[in-house]
């Protein structure tokens, strides 16, 4: 059965790693959302450690500035597009163009995302200040 935009995004809906799902999980009981730790402090804590298990890639030209297709490709998702160009030294969509491409396994993506989570309890907090 083909993977339809509207069968993605309920199964986005259930995944940790969906920016969507980040909302409604961190909202506080007085209103106040909470945002734990930033992602890509966690990858580049761990670069080193997602660089070591990765596998090296001949990279296709059909995902030319296309991360997303090559994150749903490698992982069933397209929530890991943003990690791909971070481990890869691509910072901007537009320069995802590589003579070869590193693509970290799960089980080390899985392993880094058990360091993310902040063990502050969100409703103690009243205000943001900005």
């Amino acid at each position: 059965m083909p993977i339809t935009i509207d069968r993605e995004s309920k199964q986005r809906v259930k995944l940790v790693t969906d920016i969507n799902f980040f909302g409604n999980r961190y909202k506080t009981s007085n209103g106040i959302y909470t945002f734990p730790a930033p992602t890509l402090e966690t990858i580049d804590k761990h670069l080193y450690f997602l660089l070591k298990h990765s596998t090296i890639k001949e990279f296709d030209k059909q995902y030319n500035m296309r991360p997303d297709y090559l994150s749903f490709d490698e992982y069933g998702t397209v929530t890991l597009a943003f990690l791909l160009m971070y481990v890869n030294g691509v910072f901007s969509i537009e320069l995802f163009n590589l003579d070869r491409v590193y693509i970290p396994s799960m089980a080390a993506i899985v392993e880094i995302v058990k360091d993310k989570f902040s063990v502050q309890n969100p409703n103690d907090l009243t205000e943001v200040n900005w």
